[in-house]
């Protein structure tokens, strides 16, 4: 199997991001985005995707995180982005119902090369804020990720309460659901999973 690994760095007047990402890891990571509940949930994304994954982020955090977890979504994008490579024989579709405690989530992605976001939060309003992490921003991370990684990405919180099982559930159903379709379907060899001939 070819290494699919990448690097990424991306450096604004309001961010300052490192990325790097393996596809085929046990799910180690090293995260420091200055944003305690979202180091926890960049750190189940690689645990749950088994996705080697390193995010180190300077960030304008005393405005508030917006700059820093969209600019982490991008690099974290382009990064899954340029590791993917021509796709050649990924599964290229996945989709995972996670389930916490009171709260299911489902997404649904494809690695289709054509970026696109459908975010249903559901119909019980979430908390603001969990510690420093405006819930908000799980949207704009999703956006971000999907459209530099050229993902269509559809997540849907089907029902809960609690907010930090919501946004919990989210990340680790996203991460279940690209494990899948990055992986490498044997049968497919070297070939690009498209009629097309290119994703």
């Amino acid at each position: 199997m070819s290494t699919r690994n990448a690097d990424i760095h991306r450096k604004t007047g309001e961010t300052d991001v490192r990325v790097s990402v393996s596809l085929d890891g046990t799910g180690v990571s090293e995260i420091d985005t200055g944003i305690g509940f979202f180091d926890h949930m960049l750190t189940l994304f690689a645990s749950h995707g088994l996705f080697d994954l390193t995010v180190k982020c300077d960030g304008d955090i005393e405005v508030d995180g917006h700059h820093s977890v969209e600019d982490i979504g991008i690099a974290m994008g382009q990064a899954f982005c340029a590791a993917l490579g021509e796709k050649r024989g990924i599964t290229r579709y996945g989709s995972f119902y996670l389930p916490m405690d009171e709260t299911l989530v489902l997404a649904a992605l494809d690695i289709s090369g054509r970026p696109f976001l459908v975010y249903d939060p559901g119909d019980t309003p979430m908390t603001p804020m969990i510690g420093g992490y405006d819930t908000e921003l799980t949207e704009e991370f999703l956006r971000a990720f999907a459209f530099h990684a050229g993902l269509t990405l559809h997540v849907k919180i089907l029902y809960g309460r609690n907010s930090h099982h919501k946004v919990e559930a989210v990340f680790k159903a996203v991460a279940h659901a690209l494990r899948i379709a990055t992986e490498k379907d044997a049968r497919l060899g070297d070939m690009i999973p498209s009629t097309k001939g290119v994703l």
